[in-house]
Parts: C-alpha cells; sequence; structure tokens
C-alpha cells in the first residue's frame, strides 16, 4: 500500500472486532518504526510499553474512560517519556551513539556539554514536555507503519495519565504515559465512524507556500 493511500485508508478506529489478534510480527514491525524514529540530538527519551495481557487491558480500560478499544484490540502501546533529563541518562545515550559507531567517547563531549546546557535551563516541567514531544514524533510514525501494514488503530490521549503510570510503575522508572496507540481489527459492524468521509482543514488554510 502507498503512503497516502494508506493515510487515506487509516482512521481512529472506535470498535474492534475482540476475536482478532493482530500478528506479533506486525506489531513488532510498528515497534521498530517508532523506534527508529527521529528525536531531538538523537536522545530518543521515550519508552514503549507494548500490552497483550487481557487481564492488564482491563485494568487499564477504566483508566481509559472506559473506551472499548482496549480490551476489544489485541494490543496496547503505551508511549512514556522521561520525566527529566539527567547526566546519567544522556551520558549513557552518547557512549552508546560513539561505542555503536567505533569512536571514541570523548569525541561528543563538547556537543553533549552545549546540549545539557540547553536542557538544564528548562525547569523540570519544560524538560518532561520536551520529551512527550519526542514520544508523540515515534507515536505518529507508530501510526503511520500501523496504516502501511493495513492494522486498525486508534490513538487516545482520553486517559488519567497518573492513574496509568501508577499501574505501570512508571514513576519508579522515571517516566510518565504520554499517549496510547491500541492495535486490532475494525468491527465494521459496530463502528459508526468506519464509513464516514475522512476531513480535514481546507488546504488553503492548512498550507501556506512562501516562493
Amino acid at each position: 500500500m502507498q503512503l497516502l493511500e494508506a493515510l487515506n485508508w487509516r482512521y481512529a478506529t472506535k470498535k474492534m472486532d475482540d476475536s482478532y489478534v493482530v500478528p506479533q510480527e506486525l506489531v513488532n514491525e510498528i515497534i521498530e518504526a517508532a523506534y527508529l524514529a527521529p528525536t531531538s540530538s538523537g536522545l530518543q527519551p521515550f519508552q514503549v510499553f507494548s500490552i497483550s495481557n487481557k487481564e492488564l487491558r482491563e485494568k487499564i480500560q477504566p483508566i481509559a474512560y472506559g473506551q472499548s478499544q482496549i480490551t476489544d484490540g489485541s494490543h496496547v502501546l503505551v508511549f512514556a517519556a522521561w520525566d527529566k533529563y539527567t547526566d546519567e541518562r544522556i551520558d549513557a545515550i552518547f557512549d552508546h551513539m560513539n561505542t555503536e559507531r567505533g569512536l571514541p567517547l570523548e569525541t561528543t563531549d563538547e556537543y553533549k556539554a552545549g546540549l545539557k546546557a540547553q536542557l538544564y535551563a528548562m525547569s523540570e516541567e519544560q524538560q518532561a514536555a520536551h520529551a512527550a514531544k519526542q514520544a508523540y514524533i515515534g507515536f505518529g510514525i507508530a501510526i503511520t507503519a500501523a496504516a502501511m501494514l493495513k492494522v486498525d488503530a486508534t490513538p487516545m490521549e482520553g486517559f488519567v495519565n497518573a492513574d496509568l503510570d501508577k499501574l505501570l510503575g512508571l514513576e519508579e522508572k522515571g517516566l510518565k504515559s504520554t499517549t496510547i496507540l491500541t492495535l486490532g481489527k475494525r468491527d465494521a459492524e459496530g463502528d459508526w465512524l468506519v464509513n464516514m468521509k475522512k476531513v480535514r482543514h481546507p488546504k488553503n488554510t492548512f498550507l501556506t507556500e512562501i516562493k
């Protein structure tokens, strides 16, 4: 499927077939796409939790205001961003990067010092927001990958973050939940949105060309 065709095919699925399980190899491809997403300075300051366990998804459902896709789909991907930037986290990323590239660890010391100065000038709340923006990049690419693979998905911001963080033990890991992506197969007969026309802003209000 071509990219634009896939993006026109996808929609925020409202009702999923609870008898269908997305093949794990497709889930793995979607996660790999998020893994390869670009992030600021390559920090990749987020993690993805792939949850197929039905009992755990049943606990997540009320946290997500009862949305049925949590349990009717077969997988829930939780994108969780770092709560703040630290020397330990930043150093680990650059040490790994340089090691994988066969470079001395000190290769990026000057760049890293400048980056830390910029990040530490932010409050912890601003740092968490910056990390969450990076998670959203991976989230968007995961949605696109799902569409390319014809896996139905529902992006969700409608959940109680603090409750999900507690359920998954994210605070102890220095993480904050940002978004949820449920994966499954649309139940066309039960989904009011499935046959609705895809509507976006008029193109002339969306795009400004400066030549």
